[in-house]
């Protein structure tokens, strides 16, 4: 079997408790994980132009040109669960744990990668928080001066099968991506609206009676979410704030009052096969 050796940017990932989650209910785990993998994390790589090597379970090693994209992609995907995670109760909670480092690696005539490159990325992905994205100082120092984010110096850690200790440092989180949803406080029963048509897209229900279709739901309102903040005429409220009413049943006044919109978008999707049925209700919240 022929090898080569090349240099390359390595992405670990797995999921936080996936045992837990899986023993709690496995099926609606694996349907969860396919969707999610259909609906953000495949198409998040692919943006990136990264190349899936081997999924793991309930984890993945993916390979990148450049750390740069590597980076941007898990912050991508990490800001991505954050908004998907809002609502669901913790302990149901799929959240991901990412390793990034560049290395000298081997690789397998079938396309499979091996080395000490894939086991740090693979050791600093075990270190790093749920939610949270761990590199290893190679990867920082080509990164530190291409990108915004800010990064956590962790100091020299000892890896588990790796012979000498390697610098880690963190991504720190965007405070305004960091927190969860947050339904605002009610001054004297009611915040003021905007000076312009005010609009919340609320959690739509998912119809299709499978709940691998959970987060194709989401993120299909993350998309309508999106599509509609592009319009400058049109005050809408973050998607964060929305889904703190997921599974809720409250009054539309009240949701509006909260939010202090006057105008909330509610719906169902059903998705069978091929086909997709959107149905959605604009309500005047006054």
């Amino acid at each position: 079997m022929s090898e080569s050796r090349k240099l390359t940017a390595i992405l670990a990932a797995d999921v936080v408790g996936y045992s837990r989650l899986a023993g709690a209910d496995e099926d609606r785990t694996l349907a969860r994980l396919r969707a999610l993998r259909s609906d953000l994390i495949d198409p998040t790589i692919a943006v990136h132009h990264g190349r899936v090597v081997k999924r793991t379970g309930d984890g993945a090693l993916v390979e990148f040109r450049s750390v740069v994209d590597a980076v941007r992609c898990a912050v991508e995907v990490q800001n991505a669960m954050l908004d998907r995670n809002a609502g669901v109760p913790p302990d149901r909670r799929i959240e991901f744990r990412i390793g990034i480092h560049i290395g000298d690696i081997v690789e397998e005539s079938d396309g499979d990668l091996m080395g000490d490159g894939v086991n740090i990325a693979a050791r600093l992905e075990g270190i790093a928080e749920p939610n949270g994205i761990c590199l290893s100082g190679a990867a920082y120092e080509q990164v530190r001066d291409k990108l915004k984010h800010e990064f956590e110096d962790l100091g020299d850690k000892e890896l588990k099968n790796i012979a000498r200790p390697v610098r880690a440092f963190r991504v720190v989180p965007n405070p305004d991506t960091a927190r969860g949803p947050i339904v605002p406080a009610l001054a004297d029963g009611k915040l003021a609206l905007p000076d312009k048509p005010s609009i919340a897209v609320l959690a739509f229900q998912n119809i299709s009676g499978d709940p691998e279709q959970e987060y194709f739901v989401d993120g299909t309102v993350e998309e309508i979410t999106t599509a509609l903040s592009r319009m400058r005429w049109l005050f809408v409220i973050a998607r964060n704030s929305s889904y703190a009413f997921k599974g809720r049943i409250v009054d539309a006044r009240e949701i509006g009052r909260a939010l202090g919109v006057r105008y909330l978008l509610e719906g169902s999707v059903r998705r069978a096969g091929g086909r997709i049925r959107l149905a959605g209700q604009l309500i005047d919240a006054e």
